[in-house]
C-alpha cells in the first residue's frame, strides 16, 4: 500500500513512538522510509549578523541533534529486518513548511508525526506542529501519541 513513508522526527521522546511506527510500516509495506529532522531558522534576527559565531553554533548545534535523530531511526532499521532509510535535514524553514515541502518533493505516500499530546492553553499558546502538518499535507498523516 505505501511505497515511501516520510517519518518527521526532532530526536524527542515524543517521537519515538512514531519512528517506530514509521520503522514497522515500513518493514511491512516493504516501503522506502525517509527520516526527516528539520532545523528551525536562527531565532535572533540580526543578532546573527553582529556575531556570527552564535549563528554558526546554532546551525552546528541542529546538525549535531540530526545526527542523533537520524541515528537513532538507523538503529531502528537494523532491528530485524533492514528498511530502506534516506535521512534529510531541512534548515531555515519552520518545521510545518519542511516536512510539507519535503513531502511533496519526494512524493511520499504518507507522513509519519509525533504529538507531545499537549492540551488547552499550551496548544493555543504553542500550537501543534502535528494539527498543522495534517492541515496542510497533501497525503495522509499518521500522528502518534
Amino acid at each position: 500500500m505505501f511505497k515511501h513513508i516520510l517519518l518527521a522526527t526532532d530526536g524527542s521522546a515524543s517521537s519515538e513512538h512514531a519512528s517506530r511506527l514509521a520503522v514497522d510500516l515500513a518493514r511491512t509495506h516493504g516501503a522506502k522510509l525517509t527520516a526527516l529532522y528539520v532545523a528551525d531558522p536562527y531565532p535572533y534576527i540580526g543578532i546573527g549578523e553582529l556575531n556570527p559565531a552564535g549563528l554558526q553554533a546554532y546551525a552546528a548545534a541542529g546538525q549535531q541533534l540530526a545526527a542523533q535523530a537520524h541515528a537513532h531511526v538507523d538503529a531502528l532499521c537494523r532491528e530485524g529486518s533492514v528498511v530502506a532509510l534516506d535521512v534529510r535535514l531541512v534548515e531555515d524553514v519552520t518545521a510545518v513548511s519542511g516536512i510539507v515541502q519535503t513531502a511533496e518533493t519526494l512524493g511520499v505516500d504518507l507522513i509519519v508525526i509525533g504529538s507531545n499530546g499537549r492540551s488547552g492553553i499550551e496548544r493555543l499558546v504553542l500550537g501543534s506542529v502535528a494539527a498543522k502538518v495534517v492541515a496542510q499535507s497533501p497525503v495522509p498523516v499518521l500522528v502518534a501519541r
